[in-house]
């Protein structure tokens, strides 16, 4: 794999990454939550700015620590089971936010563990200061770990196979690409928009969001078995 093909991949998965709206939800519940309060644009901007660190800080560390793990257990060649388990695995969660990502009824309800929806719910609202907007930022991107677990996992096996000097472009390239939704947000509060008229448009496009997250999936799922899996075994047997 050559490193335009590498960071081709890294960008893809940061883009499927995106897609999932945990975070996104959970910010647009604290900005609500905090001009419903009374609070003035001034707090209500260090707590998504806190929000929004949290999550690339949170996010970044569970990259690396998952390179780190890959590298530590496979390098220098990461077996081709490996690779067949983890197309598997994103092919499996592809189809999965097919099925029941987003809920049946109105809104914008996701399928997350019923522990943690509460709890990221009951904290939205009484979140005051900017440590605790930081570990709502971490709990966002903990939270949806059972599906964003397939794009990390095949940015971190990418990762390793990059040269040493440029796997931190890659990591910040991923990283960034996949909060860019809620740097996104963060700019439209910070401008003042309306957080209703954010929400209509969630609302309004989520099952269009949820078909383009599950076929990108899939088709992140072929690309590797064939470039990692089926390419190998044919370049075995010539």
């Amino acid at each position: 794999m050559d490193t335009f093909t590498a960071f081709m991949i890294i960008v893809y998965a940061g883009i499927m990454h995106a897609t999932f709206q945990l975070s996104v939800s959970v910010l647009t519940l604290l900005s609500g939550h905090s001009l419903g309060k009374g609070r003035s644009r001034r707090n209500l901007f260090k707590l998504t700015s806190s929000f929004v660190l949290g999550s690339i800080v949170s996010l970044s560390l569970l990259i690396s620590f998952a390179t780190l793990m890959i590298y530590n257990i496979y390098s220098p060649q990461i077996p081709t089971l490996v690779w067949t388990i983890v197309s598997g695995l994103v092919a499996g969660i592809g189809v999965s936010v097919w099925l029941f990502y987003y809920g049946k009824s109105k809104g914008t309800v996701l399928w997350v563990p019923r522990p943690i929806s509460e709890y990221l719910r009951s904290r939205t609202q009484d979140t005051s200061n900017s440590v605790e907007a930081f570990s709502l930022g971490v709990m966002g991107v903990l939270g949806e770990i059972l599906f964003t677990i397939a794009p990390i996992s095949v940015a971190s096996l990418v990762l390793v196979k990059l040269d040493p000097k440029i796997q931190l472009a890659g990591l910040f390239t991923y990283v960034l690409i996949a909060v860019l939704p809620i740097i996104v947000l963060w700019i439209l509060v910070r401008r003042g928009h309306k957080i209703s008229h954010l929400q209509k448009w969630r609302e309004k496009n989520k099952f269009f969001m949820q078909f383009i997250s599950g076929i990108g999936l899939l088709a992140l799922a072929v690309y590797v078995y064939i470039n990692e899996v089926m390419t190998t075994a044919v370049t075995g047997v010539l």
